[in-house]
């Protein structure tokens, strides 16, 4: 599921989108065509692989994370690799225990029997426990994964044993991406190559917010959708979907400058995601036109999935679950810049494996 925008996936929202405004839509300036959209196609392209049981990603930047799930239960380890011929590389570790408590102590890796300890990691992740290897030791802890046999993760009385089947060819892949192929820098194929050959990572787009404006007027639910665009044919549809159910009232707005008002419709509501169209207008409603977002995958659409707009920060959110508590899906933000909104972020968990979102692959990044 690469985007949230318009782009629904039955398995992952477990709700139908609302239909496209092809009137709306056929109106609406090119915004997929301006400067700021385009530079989606700049620097590297953000891809995603999987090998065996691991799954590898690379975002926009070139900078790179592994994946491998627990064999059996909810567990998973992640090599994150930096661009550059010194790019940090980190092991990160969690699982779920079966009680149900979170964890909050150490964990240890036990590769091809020799342990290593990773150190808990602050943050509100429960029930799942999350742990770092310390730093010093990343680099060679990776490598031993992409070599190794057999990986168990132990804390608070309960082992799960981890898959590394298609871990080397995960980091060979990554390798590979970031030109480490035969140097010292490499996680798999090492050579005595100089790392200087290694290139850097690719330039993030620039992407500067427009000023914030007043709000008076307009909030993040319960506004009355102006006559103009009660009238678009896909908000009809809309609001016949909805009009029985709790997100009916859920109608967001806002301005976003002297000329331009921001609108969302609710348009489906299922067990843990809600979707909204979005839809620039003149003052009053006027004019009404479909948002343009893109995806890293370069995707574009109206709709978002668990979505808002922050007045403060000029950024449109979404955070679409693959299930209830939210281990997997795609979270995406969007920047307003006074003439459209421009990806800022986005990551994306493909695998259902526990990963709580900040530790979940970036697939698109700007500065």
């Amino acid at each position: 599921m690469r985007h949230l925008g318009g782009a629904c996936l039955a398995a992952m929202a477990l709700a139908a989108c609302g239909p496209a405004d092809e009137t709306a839509a056929a109106s609406a300036p090119s915004q997929t065509a301006s400067a700021e959209n385009a530079a989606a196609a700049s620097g590297a392209r953000s891809e995603s692989r999987k090998f065996r049981d691991w799954l590898a990603v690379c975002d926009n930047t070139n900078d790179c994370v592994a994946f491998g799930p627990a064999s059996e239960g909810t567990g998973w380890v992640r090599v994150g690799s930096a661009p550059g011929p010194n790019g940090a590389r980190t092991v990160s570790v969690g699982f779920w225990p079966t009680s149900g408590e979170g964890l909050t102590g150490p964990m240890t890796l036990t590769l091809d029997g020799r342990n290593h300890v990773a150190a808990p990691v602050a943050g509100d992740h429960e029930p799942v426990g999350v742990a770092q290897v310390r730093a010093a030791d990343a680099a060679a802890v990776a490598s031993g994964l992409a070599a190794g046999e057999t990986l168990t993760l132990a804390a608070g009385g309960e082992t799960v044993t981890m898959s590394l089947s298609g871990a080397s060819a995960a980091m060979l892949w990554i390798d590979e991406r970031q030109g480490r192929l035969n140097t010292p820098a490499a996680l798999v194929r090492k050579g005595t190559g100089a790392p200087s050959p290694v290139p850097g990572p690719e330039s993030a787009p620039h992407v500067i917010a427009a000023p914030p404006i007043a709000q008076t007027g307009f909030g993040d639910s319960g506004q009355t959708l102006p006559p103009a665009l009660e009238a678009v044919a896909a908000v009809k549809a809309c609001r016949a979907e909805t009009a029985d159910t709790a997100v009916s009232n859920e109608v967001m707005s806002a301005r976003l400058d002297a000329s331009t008002e921001l609108w969302a419709v609710p348009c489906f509501a299922g067990a843990y995601n809600v979707g909204h169209d979005w839809y620039l207008t003149g003052p009053g409603g006027r004019d009404p036109r479909a948002v343009s977002l893109a995806s890293a995958g370069g995707e574009t659409g109206a709709g978002t999935i668990n979505g808002g707009y922050d007045a403060g920060t000029r950024t449109l959110s979404a955070f679409s679950k693959g299930r209830g508590i939210g281990d997997c899906g795609t979270a995406s933000t969007w920047t307003w810049t006074g003439r459209s909104f421009v990806l800022s972020a986005e990551s994306e968990m493909t695998e259902c494996w526990g990963v709580p979102a900040d530790f979940w692959p970036t697939t698109w990044r700007t500065r």
